[in-house]
């Protein structure tokens, strides 16, 4: 999902400074990136609760299945714990909620005896954002304004014949998208997404078809930063020989700073580019 985000992040900044020479767009894309992961870091310094709801849907289109799981999520080392909290709206039962302080405790082991290192995937997608301002073709729609924010909107599609060197950097061909950039922060407030390709998963017969949809939005927390408040999404995938439909809906919530020697850099702080006068 954030590669998706940054992909569309890197339009607007691309398409706002068309008059400047190509290595300077690339520093700063180079720069963008790095303020997203800026982002992502302070982010780490909070709790939160975390909903997700499910709908699976016949090939008529019709839901014949509901099903929501809600998680308190914080961080240890360096990787998110979910500790399940409520299953479908309800309170869990004694034995559940052992088995969760269960799960929560092995991961507190875990981390104390080996020092848990980032996730490998964290480094294949910082591989990947890398290559965002090659692999596609970008359009500045124009400004509006959404939640009392001012952004610019921006669209990309995927630069015909590009390949890549990042671990499936073929993914990047695989999307196209929308994003609403906030004009003050240079933070996105929305993100629309849809797969324009077959997408693969490893060796397992799985497969995400051509038309899978994603939003995703986000809110600026007490004056500090912008984390995540909604993501949807509208697969239509293939496992097997099974297809399935489904749609989800994930919101967070009650985010609690918890790293009390921790300081969150404001936006105006953190470094960023000025666009240049237009001519």
């Amino acid at each position: 999902m954030r590669i998706v985000v940054t992909i569309c992040f890197t339009v607007f900044t691309l398409n706002l400074l068309a008059q400047v020479e190509s290595p300077d767009l690339r520093d700063l894309v180079r720069r963008s990136v790095q303020r997203d992961r800026l982002n992502a870091n302070r982010a780490k310094d909070y709790t939160y609760v975390q909903r997700t709801e499910t709908r699976d849907r016949d090939s008529g289109g019709r839901v014949v299945k509901i099903e929501s799981r809600t998680f308190d999520v914080i961080m240890i080392g360096e990787r998110r714990f979910q500790k399940l909290i409520a299953k479908n709206d309800k309170p869990l039962s004694e034995q559940e909620s052992r088995k969760a302080r269960e799960g929560l405790e092995k991961a507190l082991r875990r981390y104390e005896s080996k020092e848990g290192k980032p996730p490998k995937e964290d480094d294949d997608e910082r591989d990947i954002l890398q290559e965002l301002p090659d692999a596609f073709l970008f359009t500045l729609v124009g400004p509006e304004t959404v939640d009392g924010h001012a952004v610019w909107v921006v669209d990309a599609k995927p630069k015909p014949g590009y390949r890549g060197k990042a671990k499936r950097w073929e993914l990047l061909t695989k999307f196209k998208g929308r994003l609403w950039i906030d004009q003050k922060e240079l933070q996105w407030v929305r993100v629309e997404a849809e797969t324009i390709a077959p997408v693969s998963f490893g060796w397992v017969l799985a497969r995400l078809e051509p038309g899978a949809k994603l939003t995703f939005q986000q809110s600026r927390l007490n004056s500090e930063l912008w984390l995540p408040s909604k993501a949807t999404t509208e697969l239509n995938a293939r496992l097997g020989f099974k297809k399935l439909r489904n749609d989800t809906v994930v919101t967070w919530q009650d985010y609690r700073k918890y790293r009390a020697d921790s300081r969150i850099v404001s936006a105006e702080e953190a470094p960023a580019s000025s666009p240049p006068e237009q001519r």
